[in-house]
């Protein structure tokens, strides 16, 4: 009778954290889910090879966001981040606040960028200037 009882214990335990598993995998997945649905729908705003607004970045996370950022004053410039982190990261952290300019090999403040998104996930790369821009393309 002991050892009915303590495999029925067990198996509910199991059972129950079974389903708890399930359920924080099911909802990681939507969430994942969700993101890659926001990146796609968001980027179809703009081309790949398009300049974007610098209010529309995510300046740690290199991304299009396709809505206005939190903006972050620092040093009299306006930086964007997406959360309270990026927020942070912008305040606390200066090289969140500088890209390499893939034309010139230049370190440049993201403030000052010409930015453009490089891929259709949302990926952006900052160039000095347009012209660099279009000799990088060349």
């Amino acid at each position: 009778m002991t050892k009915q009882i303590i495999i029925t214990v067990l198996t509910a335990i199991v059972w129950i954290g079974c389903k708890t598993e399930t359920k924080k995998t099911e909802v990681t997945e939507t969430i994942v889910e969700a993101q890659k649905e926001a990146k796609t729908e968001t980027s179809s705003d703009y081309q790949v090879g398009s300049q974007v607004p610098k209010d529309l970045v995510c300046m740690v996370n290199n991304a299009y966001m396709g809505k206005p950022q939190i903006p972050v004053p620092v040093n009299g410039k306006t930086y964007y981040g997406c959360c309270e982190m990026c927020v942070g990261a912008l305040n606390n952290n200066e090289t969140a606040r500088t890209a390499t300019d893939p034309f010139s090999g230049k370190l440049i403040d993201k403030t000052e960028a010409y930015i453009v998104l490089i891929k259709k996930e949302g990926d952006v790369a900052y160039f000095e200037s347009k012209e660099n821009y279009e000799n990088y393309l060349q």
